[in-house]
């Protein structure tokens, strides 16, 4: 039998093969059998050495053409194969599913983050803009610049976290408050320009109990003009602390002490939990402190080469980790970076 016979007998005897294949590894042996290097296709072309010149292409090109027929009608069979196991798996698969499926928790604003969010967005509203500064700082801008010379005793209220690190020298500080930014800030002014910002970040203090933590966030407001006066102040912080806690709040200045502001006062809420009768959350006062705030100190204005008798301004801070604990009634400051689920997932 010639070979051109031979590749015809092949090409007629093979396709019902391919086609009575009930398995891929049924298809897969057969493959081999056909078109494998040691298969009949290979076996058949062995004897192209005993042909003459003139029959070589046409025995090629034939050849070829039933390779190319015999894959076809092996991936047609293959496809086959498969989707005809995937509806058996379907068919054997018991999964009900009409049920509901399992309920996804969705994730919550962290209550720290919640309440920085509700205070920016609350003095923004009041027309302050947005800065930042870094948190590791040179003793100048942290207390310098803000009337705390050296050997002040007004220092020892803030812990601080000095650095000697490699590639820092003596004298810089993890930032102790946000104040440092207000003198970053006022140090660009142009004169007759106004500024008027609020500066949140992480601030550091070497301080851990149930109301302290080391690292906490802070948010720095500072109102700089001509003619800025307290009663702008107090109109500011009251508008804020209300819109916080409610409008019938009632909330109380009282004479204070800050290097960095002249006159200065801190500032109080009446009580959640006993309404200004006295409790333990209020210590038996009726009110609960909230912020430090006052006029800038004219030390400061000139720390910056600003003239204090042409600008006047006011500054307040408040510790955010406070308003949540007073705002969501949480006893322990250490909750918030606890990342127990339990306690994020009420809020």
């Amino acid at each position: 039998m010639s070979i051109l016979n031979t590749l015809d007998t092949l090409a007629d005897t093979a396709p019902p093969q391919i086609q009575a294949t009930t398995t891929l590894q049924e298809l897969e042996d057969l493959r081999v059998q056909l078109l494998g290097k040691k298969g009949q296709l290979t076996d058949i072309l062995k004897g192209m050495a005993t042909v003459s010149n003139e029959e070589r292409p046409l025995i090629g090109q034939k050849a070829n053409h039933i390779k190319t027929q015999l894959q076809d009608a092996l991936d047609q069979r293959k496809t086959q194969l498969e989707a005809a196991a995937w509806e058996s798996e379907l068919q054997g698969d018991q999964t009900d599913i009409t049920l509901p499926s399992r309920r996804t928790r969705l994730g919550k604003r962290h209550p720290t983050n919640q309440t920085l969010q509700d205070v920016i967005a609350c003095f923004t509203r009041l027309g302050f803009s947005l800065k930042e500064g870094p948190d590791i700082e040179t003793d100048y801008y942290n207390f310098e610049a803000l009337n705390i010379p050296e050997h002040h005793p007004a220092r020892a209220m803030h812990d601080t976290f000095y650095l000697n690190t490699g590639y820092l020298t003596t004298g810089h500080v993890l930032r102790t408050h946000t104040s440092p930014v207000q003198i970053h800030e006022m140090e660009k002014l142009e004169p007759g320009q106004a500024l008027k910002i609020i500066v949140p970040g992480k601030v550091y203090r070497c301080d851990a109990d149930v109301t302290h933590s080391p690292c906490f966030h802070q948010v720095e407001g500072l109102y700089v003009d001509k003619n800025v006066s307290f009663a702008q102040l107090k109109g500011t912080l009251s508008h804020f602390l209300k819109e916080m806690f409610g409008a019938k709040r009632q909330v109380r200045f009282r004479p204070s002490y800050f290097p960095f502001t002249e006159p200065s006062t801190e500032v109080d809420v009446a009580c959640f939990k006993c309404s200004g009768k006295g409790c333990n959350l209020c210590k038996q006062t009726g009110w609960l402190e909230i912020l430090g705030a006052g006029m800038v100190n004219r030390n400061v204005f000139r720390s910056v080469k600003l003239d204090p008798d042409q600008v006047t301004g006011f500054a307040f801070g408040l510790g955010i980790e406070r308003i949540a604990m007073l705002r969501y009634e949480i006893n322990d400051i250490r909750l918030f970076t606890e990342n127990d689920y339990r306690f994020l997932e009420q809020f």
